[in-house]
């Protein structure tokens, strides 16, 4: 037999935790079937096959026990073995509201707590990872600014020591130009003197005054 007699709830939070309420909206008695509309952000901790006690708003002195068999956003559809003998001492009728308490539900919801509290401890450290991150790429630009500086000092200086070189190498070309034509006049000078001052082996030239070289003759 399913209907349970003065069976205390638990107390404290757990109470809290695992109760709930419904009101009906189908049922099937044939089947042993209760659909029960429900809303509270906990309901996605039960499951199907969870066992569940429920009452009506006489008080919970009386009880009857179902357990989930499928379930949607809005609805709960409970299977209760022992309907037709919970249907006397509870009202169950399309509209009435009933109360319920599920262990399996807080015991999934302790699951739950637990679990949220590895998710939070992950989410602490990857987003202390992520503000390592973050803080890493707010400080790219300035890095990319100190590297570009940095660079700027080094090639300005480069260019600064490569026009000097080129002014270096402008002024040896300068030098060597002007040495090369002073070099340059003063061989043209020596020529001319060369060729003024010229002496010839012979002071007589050969005159050739006939096509028959027996005829010529110095003079």
């Amino acid at each position: 037999m399913n209907l349970v007699y003065g069976v205390p709830l638990t107390n404290g939070q757990e109470k809290r935790t695992g109760l709930f309420s419904g009101r009906i909206s189908r049922i099937n008695e044939e089947a042993g079937l209760i659909r029960l509309k429900i809303d509270f952000t906990n309901m996605k901790y039960l499951n199907k096959k969870d066992q569940v006690e429920f009452w009506d708003e006489r008080g919970p002195d009386l009880k009857c026990k179902g357990y989930v068999i499928g379930k949607s956003n809005e609805y709960l559809l409970m299977k209760v073995p022992e309907f037709s003998y919970c249907k006397r001492f509870i009202y169950t009728a399309e509209g009435g509201y009933l109360k319920l308490f599920s262990q399996d539900l807080v015991n999934n919801i302790k699951m739950g707590h637990e679990l949220v509290k590895i998710l939070l401890k992950k989410r602490i450290a990857l987003n202390s990872r992520l503000l390592k991150n973050k803080k890493s790429l707010d400080n790219h630009i300035e890095k990319v600014n100190a590297v570009n500086l940095r660079y700027k000092v080094l090639r300005d200086k480069l260019e600064a020591e490569w026009r000097e070189e080129l002014g270096s190498l402008e002024e040896d070309r300068l030098t060597a130009y002007r040495n090369y034509k002073d070099i340059e006049g003063r061989i043209l000078d020596i020529d001319n003197k060369l060729e003024k001052y010229r002496i010839e082996d012979k002071n007589l030239a050969l005159d050739r005054w006939s096509l028959d070289p027996r005829l010529y003759y110095s003079k």
